[in-house]
């Protein structure tokens, strides 16, 4: 499936743990005035149904039967996704340790993320969006020519999630979605990437629109004014 959907198109933004994509993602909608969506958030939430359940994360089985017996709903509420299991909204428990430490493993079996890649696509039909996560450029949407990467160092990212509360092990978990065989961390064909490691976030702000300009964003029909 295209980044464009009929009339809609689709800004991608990928980057490891802590390295900002989600800020910027956020601040960037806003700016354009578009739905973001946070596809770590589905598989954060996936994850937390199977630490609820006390389901082995790295029993790659027991996680996809899992799938039939639950129901992952993804959707809109106003300018910002949402996803629910079983109708209940996770909340602030998708970032909790146990959720940071099973993430990876829940996130590297297929037919979690042939699910939830299917519901992250279905999305377009809302409306112009930025979707930010790990595959977004080089799966769900690689058609799109709107494609970021933002990253940041290793150090970096380990204070921010730091700084946060968090313990967050972002190099390990680098290591394991960067590693696995079914949509693999990385920098998409045609995707610019953002180093964010000594930039503030309107520093890393203004960079992405400027890519976005570049790329002809603000001149699509119906587009809003470049600002």
């Amino acid at each position: 499936m295209e980044g464009k959907g009929g009339t809609h198109s689709a800004i991608a933004i990928d980057g490891p743990a802590a390295s900002g994509k989600s800020t910027v993602a956020r601040m960037l909608a806003e700016r354009l005035g578009l739905i973001m969506v946070n596809s770590g958030a589905m598989y954060r939430a996936v994850t937390w149904e199977v630490v609820r359940r006390g389901i082995d994360p790295s029993d790659r089985g027991a996680v996809a039967a899992m799938l039939d017996d639950v129901e992952i709903a993804c959707g809109i509420d106003g300018m910002h996704s949402t996803v629910t299991v079983d109708g209940r909204d996770p909340g602030a428990e998708l970032r909790s340790d146990d959720v940071n430490r099973a993430v990876s493993q829940v996130a590297a079996v297929p037919e979690v993320r042939e699910v939830l890649v299917a519901k992250q696509r279905a999305m377009l039909a809302e409306g112009d969006l930025i979707m930010e996560g790990r595959d977004i450029a080089s799966v769900v949407f690689p058609e799109t020519p709107y494609k970021l990467y933002i990253d940041a160092s290793e150090e970096v990212r380990r204070r921010r999630r730091a700084a946060e509360g968090q313990s967050d092990e972002v190099g390990h978990r680098d290591r394991l979605d960067s590693a696995r065989k079914t949509s693999p961390l990385k920098v998409a064909d045609g995707a610019v990437v953002i180093d964010t490691s000594d930039m503030d976030i309107a520093e890393v702000v203004e960079a992405a629109v400027a890519e976005l300009r570049q790329r002809g964003w603000f001149e699509r029909e119906g587009a809003e004014p470049a600002i």
